[in-house]
Parts: structure tokens; C-alpha cells; sequence
């Protein structure tokens, strides 16, 4: 299988133009829950492609409007590309989205397009998955305040949370695009204000002192200052050791997530990205 027969298509793509603005990419991020968007200049048979703009550069760079400022280069693939060889690349650079380029962009290609091609047998997903999940998890607990959550997100790298009740137990699995989905545009503020811990705070540690001027995915962003329980979701798809790559593969995208706990008996003991299934394509 190759990149042709999994990318979605220039026609099926929205793109932001320059010049633009920071708000401009922000505002499809926030609609799609995507990590990044493409940068093209110019229409039709004048487009070309400019790079891609990520969310996390957005966090890293809120002063900066200039979407020609914010793009970043970064690693593209052609449409006769094997799929077992672009999985190699996103793992190798890290890359959910690779553009398709062959002098202008014909496509993306992005990770839950080569799960995709696991699960319905295009792509080998015979491999168990305790073999390739992480055995390092990340968690938080269920009455932490939201904006508290997402910077926990962002300062550990990965995009999602295990949720943890009051006796320590697995109830529910928060994701940026959790996050994404109750985020507030603020239009026109420098910073979105403060989410400082009182001294009678639960929820209040060393360190917590104000999150709300790196509100997630930028500073003109508000996030809801409820606790993780009421953003969660509660309802996890959870999968065994021996369960194999492809079964993993299926249930990753028929519940539209991107990793899944992994548990042994009623014990969690790791979790199931989808980048672990492609790391199992690149040996």
C-alpha cells in the first residue's frame, strides 16, 4: 500500500494562506482538534506549499502574530511512498501530519491514516500489543481544575491524561482535544487573565502559583475552570496484552481515539498509542 491509496487529497484539504495571521491557524486547529495545518501561498496552479503551522509552536511563541513567522519546516513524503516507509518517518521525526509534496501539495498523510490502513489488513498488525505499549503513563486526578490539566498535558508531552478517582483507580481518559472542544477564543486581550490556587484550594501544590496567561493553545484562549471529571471521557475502551496490533488498530478508529489504556485483569499497567502501532511497521 502506498501513500496514495491512505492521504487525503489537496481537494479534500483546508489550508491557511499567507499572509496571515496566528488566529487564522488557531481557529482551525481549535475546529479540527489537529496538531498542525498546512501553509500554502497563492491559488491554484500558483499554490505553493510553505510548511506547516503546529499547535505547539503556538504555545511556544504567543507573542507572535505573523503566520510567516510561525511555520516550520519539516519532514514530506511523495504519493508512491510505501506506507511502511512514511510510518518510519513520522516515528523518526516525530510527525503526526507528513505533507505529500511533489512540487506542490498533493496531500496529507497523517498517522490515524496509516492506522487506519493497520486495521483494515493493508498493513502488517499481527504484533501483541503489550509488546509496543508504553508502560510509562500519564495521569491526573479527576478534581483538578481544567487549565491545571492542560498545562500538566503540556509540560509531559503527551497528549492525553489517565484520569484517577479518590482510591487511585482508572475512571476516565482526558485529551487535548477534550480540551480543544470547551476552549474560548478571547479576541482583542493581551492575556486571558488569571487561575491562581487559594491557600484552601484541594487541588493547590508548591509551584501552582497562575496558569491563565499560557492558556492552551495559546494566551487568547480560555479554558473552563471546572475539574477534569466534567471533561473527561468516562466510558474507556480499554485492551489486554495479547490483543494484537490490528485489533488495537480497529478500536482506535472506530471509537476516534489515539490510544488506549492497557490493562491486565482490572489493573492498568500501560497504555496503547497510536504512534506504538507504527512503530511496530518500522521493525
Amino acid at each position: 500500500m502506498n501513500v496514495a491509496d491512505a492521504m487525503t487529497p489537496r481537494e479534500s484539504l483546508v489550508t491557511v494562506s499567507l499572509p496571515g495571521t496566528r488566529d487564522d491557524a488557531l481557529e482551525y486547529l481549535q475546529e479540527r482538534a489537529f496538531s498542525s495545518v498546512p501553509v500554502v501561498k497563492g491559488e491554484g496552479d500558483d499554490e505553493e506549499f510553505r510548511g506547516l503551522v503546529s499547535r505547539q509552536t503556538l504555545i511556544e511563541r504567543p507573542d507572535e502574530d505573523q503566520l510567516a513567522l510561525l511555520v516550520e519546516d519539516g519532514p514530506t513524503t511523495t504519493s508512491e511512498t510505501t506506507i511502511e516507509a512514511v510510518a518510519a518517518t513520522m516515528v523518526a521525526e516525530d510527525a503526526r501530519r507528513v505533507p505529500v509534496v511533489d512540487g506542490y501539495l498533493e496531500g496529507i498523510i497523517t498517522v490515524t491514516d496509516v492506522v487506519r490502513a493497520i486495521a483494515e489488513g493493508e498493513a502488517a498488525g499481527d504484533r501483541q500489543v503489550g509488546d509496543l505499549a508504553s508502560r510509562t503513563v500519564n495521569a491526573v486526578y479527576a478534581g483538578t481544575p481544567l487549565p491545571v490539566a492542560e498545562r500538566e498535558l503540556s509540560h509531559s508531552g503527551v497528549p492525553y491524561a489517565v484520569v484517577l478517582d479518590d482510591d487511585g483507580e482508572m475512571c476516565g481518559v482526558l485529551t487535548e482535544p477534550d480540551i480543544l472542544a470547551v476552549a474560548r477564543v478571547v479576541e482583542g486581550e493581551a492575556q486571558t487573565g488569571d487561575a491562581i490556587a487559594g491557600q484552601d484550594d484541594d487541588w493547590m501544590w508548591e509551584g501552582i502559583k497562575a496558569v491563565g496567561n499560557r492558556y492552551f493553545p495559546t494566551r487568547n484562549v480560555e479554558i473552563p475552570n471546572e475539574p477534569v471529571r466534567e471533561f473527561m471521557t468516562s466510558d474507556v475502551v480499554s485492551v489486554g496484552t495479547t490483543r494484537t496490533a490490528q485489533e488495537a488498530a480497529r478500536a482506535m478508529i472506530t471509537n476516534d481515539i489515539e490510544q488506549i489504556p492497557l490493562v491486565s485483569g482490572s489493573d492498568l499497567i500501560g497504555v496503547v498509542r497510536d504512534v506504538n502501532l507504527l512503530e511496530a511497521l518500522d521493525g
